[in-house]
């Protein structure tokens, strides 16, 4: 575990543990509804995929509580960037937003891709409004639009 401003715990969630990540990722996934379905498909789908989880915690109520945020990333390699990481999730709980959560989760991630080698990191943001301090905090971290996302319903 590695202690940051705010008495903040991060680690990386891993099995059996990962429902601990439940609460901080429906505030973005709301249509997870049930904590165990949840971890089964982190862990036995998305895991073996190479998706992995950094939660920050609030130190003061211990990891049992669940995390307060929650970073799911994963690395990938393709033909347009070669090896990059990929941040699939970053979702904080609305009452613990604005404290600096997701901020210590991206630099964490950051720095496990770098000692990885990856020279890039990428991420998708909706464009909905309410997405607005989302995209704020990608700007100060220096993320910039680089692309267009495109997606049709099949």
């Amino acid at each position: 575990m590695t202690r940051c401003d705010n008495p903040r715990v991060l680690q990386e969630i891993l099995p059996p543990d990962t429902h601990l990540a439940f609460r901080a990722m429906r505030a973005l996934r709301g249509h997870l509804t049930d904590a165990e379905a949840f971890a089964t498909r982190v862990d036995e789908v998305l895991r073996p995929e190479g998706y992995r989880l950094l939660g920050a915690f609030d130190d003061g109520r211990g990891t049992e509580a669940g995390a307060v945020a929650v970073l799911g990333f994963r690395f990938a390699t393709n033909l347009a960037w070669g090896r990059f990481c990929y941040v699939d999730d970053l979702s904080t709980l609305p009452g613990e937003r604005g404290k600096g959560h997701a901020t210590a989760l991206l630099e964490r991630v950051h720095g496990i891709a770098a000692a990885e080698g990856v020279g890039q990191v990428h991420l998708d943001s909706g464009v909905q409004p309410e997405r607005a301090a989302a995209h704020g905090l990608y700007f100060s971290e220096r993320y910039r639009i680089s692309s267009y996302h495109f997606t049709r319903d099949l």
